[in-house]
């Protein structure tokens, strides 16, 4: 049996905390769905599967269980088994017991051997039942971690950053036996992560989240190919998507240019419908995203159908064998996205902010501010689904190193302080409004421009 779950604008706020972990975010899990819940640390993502679990008391808004109000249910009645970061193996009990032991509870009069033993040749552990978890490695311990919870056949699993402690060759291989377990059994599954690969190899669908906000819900190939916001395009994606400040030029004589300062893009005609959106943009700034595959390094100035010209400075080639990544300085100004890019502050002894919520609520007040752009005198602090914190580099033009990293053949010869023909594929063309949002390609809402 499995089920669905639907949040309808679910909330939460700790008290003496005056911007809410989880903000309004409604969402709906199909029955079977594999759904990951995106974003960096802090943002709400595992506060928000504990509401799922009942684990944390949801402050407002609703938790529908196959439809019905599930609010008020304890853990134990929503038939949810969860797998946590920490594991939380008991130490004094042997693997076997440790997977049987949810088991003793369900039905305390009927014999776990059976149910034991069918999970644990789903995961290939029998020799390690007799054991003790101390005895295992990060990786054995996951499995029986995640025998637990096949056992007891839950209709949700619910999994909390359960790959982070262990090392990448291994959380690559538990990601695959993970995948498979659960389409395999058909179960819900809501899986937490601020990895990208977890999330974008795991999942059915990406929900993205960021300052207990949702940002963005689709499988990850929308969430790659169509950003709803600069937020998004910039946390999915590695290398990370090249950002520039821009305006549009589009004269009465006709033509429609992006200018970067000291370059320009110029778009192809007849425009494209997505490229007469930008005419409502002009005398406003623009941020132009272009990920490092939109752009090539020319053999020669000539440009195929749909490209434009500019030319860069080789500053840093990084070899990675099956390519080459090459940072060049096109004299562009780069905006940012300070959660992401700008060092975290140092630890203390007593952290600003916990998994559990907050603890000095004044350093996290703080922090919300700075990464926000407020500052001391404004009204209030920035609303809207879509959280203004981007920031232009306001270094001098002439002191910037890299503002674009373009992906290239390995074999290409390259080297620093080289200037190079750059060629952009304008279908791959990211603009995005001052406040973020993407408006090119136009969202599917957009009205269109005759």
């Amino acid at each position: 049996m499995t089920r669905s779950i639907s949040l309808n604008a679910i909330s939460k706020t700790y008290p003496k905390q005056p911007i809410p972990a989880v903000s309004d975010i409604t969402l709906d899990v199909a029955p079977g769905e594999f759904l990951v819940l995106f974003g960096p640390s802090g943002c709400g993502k595992s506060t928000l599967l504990r509401m799922i679990a009942g684990l944390e008391k949801i402050t407002s808004g609703e938790l529908l269980l196959d439809g019905e109000y599930a609010n008020d249910l304890g853990p134990a009645a929503r038939d949810m088994a969860m797998i946590f970061q920490s594991l939380a193996l008991y130490p004094n009990m042997t693997n076997r017991e440790n997977i049987g032991f949810p088991l003793r509870y369900e039905a305390p009069d009927q014999d776990p051997t059976a149910r034991i033993e069918a999970t644990v040749r789903k995961l290939g552990i029998k020799e390690l039942l007799d054991r003790y978890p101390e005895q295992l490695s990060g990786g054995e311990r996951q499995r029986v971690a995640m025998g637990r919870a096949i056992a007891r056949r839950p209709s949700v699993f619910l999994m909390d950053e359960p790959l982070s402690n262990l090392d990448a060759n291994l959380r690559g291989r538990l990601r695959t036996e993970i995948a498979q377990l659960t389409r395999g059994m058909g179960v819900t599954t809501v899986y937490v992560t601020h990895d990208q690969a977890e999330a974008m190899s795991l999942g059915d669908r990406v929900a993205i989240m960021r300052g207990g906000v949702l940002q963005q819900v689709g499988s990850p190939r929308e969430a790659y190919h169509l950003p709803e916001n600069v937020f998004v395009a910039t946390f999915i994606g590695t290398p990370r998507i090249n950002l520039w400040q821009a305006s549009v030029a589009a004269p009465v004589t006709g033509g429609m240019w992006i200018d970067f300062g000291q370059q320009r893009l110029k778009l192809p005609e007849p425009l494209s419908s997505d490229h007469q959106m930008l005419r409502i943009q002009q005398g406003r700034p623009i941020i132009v995203g272009l990920r490092s595959e939109a752009v090539r390094i020319a053999s020669s100035t000539r440009a195929r159908p749909g490209e434009a010209q500019l030319t860069g400075m080789v500053e840093h080639v990084d070899y990675q064998g099956h390519e080459s990544l090459v940072h060049l300085n096109t004299r562009a100004r780069r905006v940012v996205v300070p959660e992401l890019e700008t060092p975290r502050p140092t630890a203390s002894r007593t952290p600003a902010v916990s998994h559990r919520g907050v603890r000095r609520p004044h350093e996290f007040v703080k922090l919300m501010h700075k990464a926000s752009g407020w500052l001391p005198g404004m009204r209030s602090a920035p609303t809207g689904s879509v959280l203004p914190v981007l920031a232009e580099d306001r270094s001098p033009a002439k002191d910037l190193t890299v503002d674009l990293v373009v992906r290239a053949a390995p074999e290409i010869p390259l080297h620093p302080g080289q200037m190079v023909p750059l060629l952009v594929d304008l279908a791959q063309l990211f603009v995005f409004d001052r406040d973020g949002r993407r408006v090119c390609p136009a969202p599917a809402e957009a009205p269109r421009l005759e």
